[in-house]
């Protein structure tokens, strides 16, 4: 499974964390590569083992599913984190997403939508629902970046509209006739000229200033 994408599993119930795995091992294209109980052991073992996604709790003992994603941005892991929660409440999942996360699903998630969400973040998706966003957005008393869409070139206003719509780099090579490569230094650009640390970041600044594919 040279080409699978590796998961690791962040929850303090076991049983969660045994239903995930036995779920997700017979899915060809997914590999659980580790589990961990609690948000510092869950940045040690990615550290460890380099997951291309980790599913992670918000509610833990000890360091919770927020603290652990700060950390991991702290060590620039590249995992993409999809947050798995039984908590419904804006004020539990919005704290996540700011902290770098790229989307959650609920613990009753259909099993299937658990691994087509998988592969859309380690895509390059950013899984947002509506209520969510908006909640994003108006919590933003300045949004960073603000007055800098100026500083970007009519391709990289192009991309981060892509960005906005939800489509991974390979998309927006593709829709714009460009190479991954040149579409991830676009990326960069537009993270640096705004000041923001991430696709998710780059796509609610997208909406609030109106910028589309």
């Amino acid at each position: 499974m040279a080409d699978a994408i590796k998961v690791l599993l962040v929850d303090d119930h076991q049983v969660v964390r045994r239903g995930l795995r036995t779920f997700l091992e017979v899915q060809d294209d997914i590999e659980v590569v580790g589990e961990a109980a609690d948000g510092a052991e869950g940045v040690d073992r990615a550290e460890e083992l380099k997951p291309d996604v980790i599913l992670m709790d918000v509610k833990m003992p000890g360091m919770d599913g927020v603290d652990a994603l700060r950390r991991l941005r702290e060590l620039d892991n590249r995992a993409r984190v999809l947050i798995v929660t039984s908590f419904t409440e804006q004020r539990t999942v919005v704290p996540a997403l700011r902290a770098g996360a790229a989307g959650y699903v609920y613990k009753d998630v259909d099993p299937d939508a658990l691994a087509g969400a998988i592969r859309s973040v380690h895509a390059g998706h950013i899984l947002l629902q509506p209520e969510v966003a908006g909640a994003l957005l108006s919590q933003e008393e300045s949004t960073p970046g603000q007055g800098r869409a100026g500083s970007l070139t009519e391709r990289e206003r192009e991309v981060l509209g892509l960005i906005a719509d939800g489509r991974s780099n390979r998309e927006i090579a593709r829709a714009l006739v460009l190479s991954e490569k040149t579409v991830k230094t676009h990326v960069s650009n537009i993270l640096m000229k705004l000041d923001l640390a991430d696709r998710t970041q780059a796509a609610l600044w997208a909406v609030r200033h109106g910028v589309t594919g």
